[in-house]
């Protein structure tokens, strides 16, 4: 079963975005994308961002 995990090999910040690429099997810079256009349309990456780096376990 796949989980959800911060990766800290490809990672730039806290590995949220690589963690979600690589579960979603993704390239990393289509998630890193997704999450700077919804932090510029309304903040809601930034807080997507800050929980899934709270709550997600590192690889």
């Amino acid at each position: 079963m796949k989980r959800l995990t911060l990766d800290r090999a490809n990672r730039k910040i806290a590995g949220v975005c690589a963690g979600i690429a690589n579960y979603l099997n993704v390239d990393v810079t289509v998630v890193r994308i997704i999450f700077l256009i919804s932090l510029v349309c309304g903040g809601l990456g930034l807080w997507a961002y800050l929980i899934v780096w709270a709550l997600a376990p590192e690889a």
